[in-house]
């Protein structure tokens, strides 16, 4: 089933990127298209993480989210989904709230080669970087997408580089002021965003296009990873 994209990146490469093991945590309108992406893309080893249930307002942008789905636990929409596309892929699944209680055992456990942060909570994305950072597991984080129409406008970049992103001027502040100095690859949209009040306004466009450049991140690094293990 993966023919044509063994045709861009070699059988080797190919299963290098089977055998990673990613985890996926957030399954909403950003982090439900990188998991169906990625086993789109030959990754067979995944874990996925989000303590949601699909409600009607996710119908607009989110992958798990269809009439069919409303109610159920995200993390088992998506597990259905994945196993759709590819019936041997290994998905590991947590309906659960990755937090400093947790964070730990959960890694221990799955012990996995990326982490793709696409949770909406500040405190689990914080735990997420200084967790990757202190096992040395590769990462990247999703910023803002909300009150965002224009997807020309993402792009991947360390989060000191980022602007126009309310999400991403916390987290600058906060790299700062905990004197992290390795880089923090994220991302983030240069878009200035619409003023929508209270409620945040989404799309089914900006988070998905957010959600393929981290897909499309991790799998060109594990390929990258690849080559130079065969140099050496």
């Amino acid at each position: 089933m993966f023919d044509r994209f063994e045709l861009l990146i070699g059988k080797d490469q190919l299963d290098k990127v089977k055998k990673t093991k990613v985890m996926v945590v957030g399954i909403g309108g950003v982090g439900g298209i990188v998991a169906s992406s990625f086993i789109r893309s030959g990754i067979e080893d995944i874990v996925i993480i989000d303590h949601d249930t699909v409600d009607i307002t996710n119908l607009n942008r989110q992958q798990v989210a269809y009439q069919s789905t409303i109610g159920m636990k995200k993390v088992d929409a998506m597990e259905k989904i994945l196993l759709d596309i590819n019936p041997h892929c290994r998905v590991r699944k947590y309906d659960l709230f990755l937090n400093h209680e947790n964070i730990e055992e959960v890694l221990d456990r799955e012990k996995p080669t990326y982490i793709i942060d696409a949770c909406d909570s500040k405190d689990t994305k914080k735990e997420i970087i200084l967790n990757s950072l202190h096992r040395n597991i590769k990462f990247i984080c999703a910023m803002g997408t909300g009150n965002k129409m224009d997807p020309s406008m993402l792009e991947i970049t360390d989060i000191r580089k980022t602007t126009n992103d309310p999400l991403a001027r916390i987290f600058r502040k906060w790299v700062k002021d905990t004197g992290i100095q390795d880089k923090i690859m994220v991302v983030s949209s240069r878009e200035v965003p619409k003023k929508t009040g209270k409620v945040v306004g989404s799309n089914s466009f900006v988070p998905t296009s957010a959600g393929l450049l981290m897909t499309s991140y991790v799998i060109n690094e594990i390929i990258k990873d690849s080559k130079k293990d065969s140099v050496c």
